[in-house]
Order: structure tokens, then C-alpha cells, then sequence
């Protein structure tokens, strides 16, 4: 049994039964005949049908499930309303999504060897899917690994993180109650060698993986032949600012892309890059938006920044932070815990360069802000890493705009807007050790079909 808590109280909310090998050995021999017998998949319009009447279902339940996502995750209710917002526009989306999700007729003729036929492909789901999933979205991450699969006919189990369960279960029993028969879809909590031996089994058609990079990449490594990925990982999320940027728009969004959900997202602003002469009156202006931040309870409607996951975590991000000022580091707001489940919102000025916080990911409240002699500098600096997700600029300059789109080395560029933007249309993925695949409800969909092309001689 896993017991679920409150991050901040670290009072105990819930508690969900894990699943063993046995039952995932079930599942996997139902998920793998349903496949293999077309004459039970599911009809579009059918699956179509199920996903409407479950976005239905979440609008009538925004409120409840806010509260979960707050209760278990530590996303303060304004921000976890709007996760709420963007999970049922997924669940809609991946139905609307479907009719886009065509083949395409193939020329013959274009040589005298395909005269005399014609051709055309039809899409067909790849077949069963596992998704493991994190924490720090409960329920818009989840929708985003099951609703895709649900739309295209993939059989789908869904491991949720061991801390954020709940809203998991919720949205798996919501497809039910919208009509989706239960085998087509299963919720498994389960310990780790449980799940890895769940992820690499043959008879996984596709792997959905949203976490660390450490555990992603050895995941895939195991993974059977044949079997398709989609890693989503995190980096260190860099923005550039040049002497025309308009402060007093930049400085509230460089806040909210710095310290939503206290930092624990994975294209979080952690890296500010500003001009020398500038760099430490744009990070005294943040440490000012920073320190009037209330910090607390996610359930409570006041708090803007909640705990960080685990007490654990708490301890690595201020042993970090410590590390960066005995560094050289200059600490202008924050720098201390708040009990033992959260962190105040730091920022720091001209961290040292080999410092962790200059070169890996801290997932917690804490962005830093250097200052640079030339933007060159500045491009270096920030694609210096091995790993590149999304990335910002500000500038009102169009050449300074385009040199920055042009240069960094990212999957989307932000111009005037922080690095943590997305909608959930777009394509959302990481480069080099930040990810492998592209997410986004229509992408996703897309990596779990397979196109199958028929030939027909005239």
C-alpha cells in the first residue's frame, strides 16, 4: 500500500493499493490480444464519444480536481485551476485532434515501374502502451500520455508517480465513467522493479516516459526490439536579455517562469543572462517580485509558491544554494528554508560557472542571473550545457530577436515571454539529453500510429 501526503503538512491524504508482476502480466496479455484482434477495436466515433463525455465529466468536477492536484502535488490552487483548464482542453483536443489523423494518396505514375496502380496509406494504432509519468503536473501530464493513446485505439497502463497518485486514478476512473471499457486502460501503481520490468517487456508496443534523464535513458537502453520512446526530460532553461529590453513587462514573467510550482517544472527560468551593467539591477528588480511571493500550503488560496516534493529535496536545493554562495555567489533574496518542506524563492547574481547551479537543473525556486560583455558570450554561455529544452530572449530589437531564434540552442525560442510558456498544441520537446521524441496532443497521437500503405494494380 502507498500512502499519499500533503508535501507541506506531510499529513496523510490517501492511499493507493500497488500493483505486482502478476497483474501486470495480465494486462499485457489482454492489451497485446485486443490489438492483435481488429475485430475489437474500438470505432472512432466511439472513442471520440468517450473522450467528450470525460471532458464533460472534469468540468463538472474542476473544483475537486484542483483541490487534488494542490492536496497532493504542492501546485498552489491558482496555478493548479489552470492545469485543470488545460487537462480538460487536452481530453478535447485529442478527440478533435482524430480527424486530422489521415493517410495520404501515394503517386504511382512518377516512373514507368508504378504505372498502372494506386496507392494510399491508412494509420493504425501501434499497440499497447505504457506511460510513466511525474509529479509535478498530476493530472495534465497524465492526460497528455493516455488521452493521445485512448484517441488513436492503443491499449494503454498508466504508472503514476509515487508521490502524486491520485489525480491519476481520477482521470483513469473518469474514462470509465465516460464510457471507456476498462480494459482498454489501466491504472498500476507499482514499486520500481515492477515497473521496469513492465516498461522492456515485448509486448510493449510504446514507451511514454515524462521524469529524470538518468532514469529515462536507462529505461530505453532496456527496452525491447521494436518497441518506439518518447522521453521527456528537463534542463536548465536559459533566457538572454539585451539593453532594450522593457523591464517592467520582463521582470513579472521572468517571476512566474522562475518560481511556478517553486521552480519544479522542466523548462523553469534558471539561467538569466544579462548585459554587465544591467545584470545586477534586473536580479535586485526579481529578488524584489520574489520576496513578496507568499510561501505555503498549496490548498490555501493565498499561497503563490508551495513546498517542494519531499523534504529531501528541500535539503539537496539549499546544500546547492550554499555551495553557490561559498562560490562567489551573491544570495539577494531567499537563500533559507521554510521549515522542512519548503524553500524560499532565491535568486542569485553571478553564481560561479562550474557551480551546480550553472550547469545542471535544480527543479527548485532558485533562478540565477549573470552578467555578460558581449551576446555572443552570452549564446555560448547558454548552449554550453548537454542538454537544451526551451529557451527566452528580450530584446525590442527584431536582428537582436532573430539572432537569438537563430542561435540558441533550443526546441522553441520564447521572445519576450519566459521559458516555461506552452500551450498544449504545440510541439513540446527536448534536445540532446533533455529528451528524445516530441510531445504535444497531436504529435503524441501521431508517434502512436503506424502508417500501413496499400497497393492496388489497375
Amino acid at each position: 500500500m502507498l500512502t499519499v501526503c500533503n508535501p507541506f503538512s506531510l499529513e496523510a491524504i490517501g492511499e493507493v493499493s500497488l500493483g505486482t508482476w502478476n497483474d501486470a502480466d495480465k494486462w499485457l496479455d489482454t492489451a497485446d490480444r485486443l490489438h492483435r484482434d481488429r475485430n475489437s477495436w474500438l470505432p472512432a466515433h466511439q472513442r471520440i464519444d468517450v473522450l467528450h463525455k470525460a471532458a464533460t465529466i472534469m468540468r463538472d468536477r474542476f473544483e475537486e480536481l484542483s483541490f487534488q492536484i494542490a492536496n497532493e502535488g504542492g501546485k498552489p490552487l491558482i496555478d493548479a485551476r489552470i492545469e485543470v483548464d488545460r487537462a480538460i482542453d487536452g481530453v478535447e483536443l485529442a478527440g478533435k485532434e482524430l480527424s486530422h489523423l489521415t493517410g495520404s494518396e501515394i503517386p504511382m505514375d512518377l516512373t514507368a515501374a508504378g504505372a498502372g496502380r494506386m496507392a494510399f496509406t491508412s494509420k493504425e494504432p501501434i499497440g499497447p502502451v505504457v506511460a510513466v509519468s511525474a509529479f509535478n503536473h498530476p493530472l495534465n501530464l497524465i492526460v497528455h500520455q493516455v488521452a493521445p493513446a485512448v484517441a488513436v485505439g492503443c491499449p494503454v497502463i498508466i504508472k503514476p508517480a509515487d508521490d502524486t497518485p491520485l489525480s491519476a486514478q481520477s482521470f483513469v476512473n473518469i474514462l470509465y465513467e465516460a464510457g471507456l471499457p476498462t480494459e482498454w486502460c489501466q491504472y498500476f501503481p507499482c514499486d520500481i522493479p515492477t515497473a521496469e520490468k513492465l516498461v522492456t517487456d515485448p509486448r510493449v508496443a510504446f514507451f511514454s516516459f515524462i521524469g529524470s534523464a538518468r532514469v529515462g535513458w536507462m529505461l530505453r537502453s532496456k527496452l525491447a526490439p521494436g518497441t518506439r520512446a518518447a522521453l521527456e526530460h528537463g534542463g536548465a532553461a536559459p533566457v538572454i536579455i539585451d539593453e532594450t529590453a522593457d523591464l517592467d513587462s520582463m521582470i513579472p514573467l521572468l517571476a512566474k517562469g522562475g518560481f511556478y510550482h517553486a521552480g519544479q517544472v522542466c523548462v523553469s527560468v534558471q539561467r538569466i543572462f544579462a548585459p554587465t551593467a544591467m545584470a545586477e539591477k534586473i536580479a535586485t528588480l526579481l529578488s524584489e517580485q520574489a520576496g513578496a511571493l507568499t510561501v505555503g500550503n498549496a490548498i490555501e488560496e493565498q499561497t503563490d509558491v508551495g513546498p517542494l516534493i519531499r523534504p529531501g529535496e528541500v535539503k539537496r536545493v539549499a546544500g546547492w544554494v550554499d555551495e553557490t554562495k561559498d562560490g562567489g555567489g551573491k544570495i539577494l533574496c531567499g537563500g533559507k528554508t521554510i521549515g522542512e518542506t519548503a524553500y524560499a524563492p532565491t535568486v542569485v547574481l553571478n553564481p560561479d560557472k562550474n557551480a551546480r547551479l550553472s550547469t545542471a537543473e535544480i527543479f527548485g525556486p532558485v533562478v540565477a542571473v549573470y552578467g555578460y560583455d558581449s551576446l555572443d558570450e552570452a549564446i555560448n554561455r547558454a548552449n554550453s550545457l548537454p542538454f537544451a529544452f526551451q529557451a527566452a530572449g528580450f530584446t525590442q530589437r527584431l536582428d537582436i530577436a532573430t539572432k537569438l531564434i537563430r542561435s540558441l540552442d533550443a526546441t522553441a525560442v520564447m521572445i519576450n515571454d519566459h521559458t516555461a510558456f506552452r500551450v498544449d498544441w504545440m510541439p513540446f520537446a527536448g534536445r540532446r539529453q533533455s529528451g528524445y521524441g516530441t510531445g504535444g496532443i497531436g504529435h503524441t497521437m501521431h508517434d502512436m500510429t503506424q502508417d500501413k500503405m496499400a497497393v492496388i494494380r489497375l
